[in-house]
């Protein structure tokens, strides 16, 4: 007998086997009635550690290094004054048999085994407050929260995730612990929602997570905030937090990171690879140079015989106007000949089109008024980046 599915007079009638439903229906029904399926639940970006734009590895991290070198969204984080140097890279080692195929790594390379107070250092991931608003943070509704991830390394002990609420300077903090060495396992923790100030409505950080590693007395003399509260400096870390950085033996590895709402986790929301990297673009677009061949960057004109503007399109619509950095970069003005050029004082940002004024190094090689391209010299070193991170 058929059943019926939903409420008349829109019912769907299927001989128990989704298959004989009608596309759209089939749709409904399952993200209705499977929440587990429901389309970008995870509201963290690349957890999967698929992306790597700027490169699969960064050597020589630490004071003053704070910031995205290698997998996308996730950035070292330090404060103080750490001796500690780590490498970070993206790595094919993953937990078996649950679908992933990238890893992100901290290798310790310098040894910092005495952290001073202030000294602090992990792995965060950020959010823009828009993409938050679900969560009815600052409301009687609000969401608890779930963050589930693997994790490998072989310094077992305790570990701290501070979560910080940068609108209302509020925070929260849990920990994991790593109980066998070398050993990827899984951790789940959640977060009750938090009822007192709610996340901005814009494109602008509202909030980050924070992978401790490492950290000084100043943040880890009080008691772990592990409810909602203001922020408290002492409160951030627990006293028990391991210290990474004390051996050069020391790794850590993460994949599989997943936020979602509600007190469970579901399985990791796996994206197609193209649809992961147009979300990471929207923070980062970064055109990498290769040996052998030169890559085209878009084309404009000479508007005189030593400057040249070439208009950049942006793949995706960027977060914010973004940030130009570059390295060779070349300007074809004939079927045979190209200049060096280098990044002029001004250039022209918008969401979507960038324009890109550039120097001639040296000499008067353009003529004014014609019409050039610009590209990647042939070089792994070479590259045009566009950064509107958070």
């Amino acid at each position: 007998m058929a059943k019926l599915i939903g409420n008349a007079p829109n019912q769907i009638s299927t001989n128990g086997d989704l298959g004989s439903m009608a596309f759209e229906d089939r749709t409904n029904y399952i993200t209705k009635n499977n929440p587990v399926h429901q389309p970008f639940r995870n509201i963290i970006i690349n957890g999967d550690m698929s992306i790597a734009q700027r490169g699969t590895s960064a050597t020589g991290l630490t004071n003053g290094n704070g910031g995205y070198h290698t997998v996308d969204r996730f950035s070292f984080s330090e404060g103080g004054s750490p001796t500690g140097v780590f490498t970070m890279s993206q790595e094919s080692d993953v937990p078996t048999g649950q679908g992933f195929a990238k890893s992100m790594k901290l290798d310790c390379t310098t040894a910092d085994a005495s952290l001073g107070g202030t000294d602090t250092f992990g792995i965060t991931t950020k959010f823009e407050g828009q993409n938050l608003q679900y969560l009815k943070k600052g409301t009687a509704n609000a969401e608890s929260w779930t963050l589930s991830f693997w994790v490998k390394s072989n310094k077992t002990g305790t570990y701290t995730t501070w979560v910080y609420d940068q609108d209302n300077a509020r925070q929260i903090c849990k920990t994991y612990t790593i109980d066998s060495a070398s050993t990827w396992e899984k951790k789940t923790i959640t977060f009750a929602g938090d009822t007192t100030g709610s996340f901005d409505n814009d494109n602008a950080m509202s909030m980050y997570i924070e992978f401790n590693l490492g950290t000084g007395t100043t943040y880890s003399s009080g008691t772990l905030q592990t409810t909602w509260g203001g922020y408290v400096a002492g409160n951030r870390y627990s006293s028990s937090q391991v210290n990474l950085a004390d051996s050069t033996d020391n790794e850590w590895y993460i994949t599989g990171v997943q936020l979602e709402a509600g007190t469970t986790a579901s399985d990791f929301e796996f994206l197609p690879y193209d649809v992961n990297l147009q979300r990471c673009l929207r923070y980062c677009h970064r055109i990498q140079g290769i040996s052998g061949d030169q890559k085209a960057i878009g084309t404009g004109f000479c508007s005189d015989t030593t400057r040249a503007a070439i208009t950049v399109i942006h793949p995706v619509t960027m977060r914010a106007e973004p940030t130009i950095t570059e390295a060779a970069i070349e300007i074809a003005h004939g079927p045979s000949s190209a200049s060096s050029v280098s990044l002029g004082g001004d250039t022209d940002e918008t969401l979507n089109v960038s324009t890109l004024l550039l120097d001639a190094d040296s000499g008067a090689p353009f003529t004014a008024n014609s019409g050039v391209r610009g590209r990647i010299a042939s070089s792994t070193s070479a590259f045009l980046q566009l950064d509107a991170e958070l």
